[in-house]
């Protein structure tokens, strides 16, 4: 494999606290040495791109695949063409695919098949029900000696208060996390959209984000039960997110994530039935969209996820009530979520750490991190550089993006995975 060297660009990695303008060099696939200058070594390819950023390959800690059951909406390959745009190179799956991702030889599948693009490392959740149903619980220890990184039932709330008790009993005991869909599922059955004035006016069945906060706050009095470790994810409410922060400061195990949309746009973003913005959680009133920037800010948030939800143009092209919810998110993850620093919210390092060390150290897994010796999954971006959003040209299978349309500032300029190019 030929040499790389990447001559006079930002290297920034705030698992180390690396910032400096400079060279890094990638021999045999793996991190050989960065600094000042490091010369031009002899037959090394040469890559400098004036004004930009290298940073970690992005570690994603929730998307969905597709693969297995719905091929149709996304697959792993077309999933791994877009992370590989938006500087994606380690993904945690969600596992209510069909089948269900409870079985340990479906966990070592997706690994496998992650391994065979070349250009992505991918993380399964195990199921923490079977099928995703609720019902009962799956066999969570042998999942997690298949190589299952935490536990979900993905979009499905784990409704049950006894249930949800036992898988944090049970994951305790191997050190692992529930990750949960914080909704309360009597409170949302039959929602289309966040429950406000715009919802009522369109006739559209709302939930409360009062539903949001609920389970939060079962769940945080569960884990404190417990002793277990609960993590939610897309967390889109202020009430919600003082809770967590009040957790936090308890002591109790407990994280959190949020993904673009949330601290992006808002419920006005449905306009007149617009499907594309048609969420799971719903978008949400400003008030809210403004707690979930200030929680990025104060460090309560403590990842950035695509929370990339795969969706066909049959699952869109439907009345706004019976559309299916979802949205994109992996080629637009890093750009949208660079409109918090052009706005002073959070500082480049912040924000680049919430996307890589940050989620990896969630995960348990040794990625996100610029370390020499290690594999060089690598993103090279242009801070400034603008581009549009244009649904129907985006990497990728899917095509259902909010944010279609959107002119956006940060442009991924190339992806490395253990040294290869694997975009741009």
């Amino acid at each position: 494999m030929r040499d790389v060297l990447f001559a006079s660009v930002r290297l920034l990695d705030p698992a180390s606290g690396l910032d400096l303008h400079g060279d890094l060099l990638v021999r045999d696939g793996l991190i050989a040495d960065w600094g000042p200058s490091l010369g031009r070594p002899d037959d090394a390819l040469v890559v400098a791109e004036q004004g930009a950023v290298l940073c970690p390959g992005l570690v994603d800690i929730r998307a969905a695949l597709g693969e297995p059951g719905y091929e149709y909406r996304e697959t792993i390959a077309s999933a791994a063409q877009a992370a590989a745009a938006g500087g994606i190179t380690t993904l945690a799956a969600l596992p209510d695919t069909l089948p269900a991702i409870d079985d340990p030889a479906l966990v070592r599948l997706l690994r496998a098949r992650g391994d065979e693009t070349g250009s992505l490392t991918i993380l399964p959740y195990g199921a923490v029900t079977v099928g995703c149903r609720g019902e009962e619980l799956a066999e969570l220890g042998l999942l997690a000696e298949a190589g299952a990184i935490a536990f979900t039932d993905g979009g499905h709330t784990v409704g049950s208060a006894r249930l949800m008790r036992l898988a944090l009993s049970y994951a305790k005991g191997f050190g692992a996390r529930i990750a949960q869909h914080p909704e309360e599922p009597s409170l949302a059955a039959g929602g289309a959209a966040t429950e406000s004035e715009r919802a009522t006016r369109l006739g559209l069945p709302g939930i409360p984000a009062a539903a949001e906060a609920i389970q939060v706050a079962r769940d945080i009095r569960l884990t404190a039960l417990t002793g277990g470790a609960v993590h939610f994810a897309h967390v889109s409410t202020a009430e919600a997110l003082r809770l967590i922060r009040q957790a936090k400061e308890d002591g109790i195990n407990v994280t959190c994530d949020t993904a673009p949309p949330y601290f992006d746009l808002n419920e006005t973003a449905i306009g007149d039935f617009r499907t594309y913005a048609k969420l799971s959680p719903p978008l949400r009133k400003d008030a809210d969209r403004q707690a979930v920037v200030a929680a990025l800010a104060d460090g309560t948030i403590d990842a950035i996820a695509s929370d990339h939800q795969p969706r066909d143009a049959d699952d869109k092209r439907q009345p706004f009530a019976q559309a299916t919810p979802g949205g994109t998110g992996l080629t637009t993850l890093l750009s949208v979520t660079l409109a918090q620093v052009h706005s002073g919210t959070v500082s480049l390092g912040q924000a680049i750490g919430l996307l890589t060390a940050k989620p990896a150290r969630l995960l348990g897994v040794r990625a996100g991190r610029i370390e020499k010796g290690q594999p060089a999954d690598l993103c090279l971006f242009h801070p400034e550089r603008i581009w549009q959003v244009e649904s129907g040209k985006l990497p990728g299978k899917a095509q259902n993006t909010p944010f279609d349309g959107r002119a956006l500032e940060g442009l991924v300029l190339g992806t490395w995975k253990a040294g290869r190019r694997v975009f741009g």
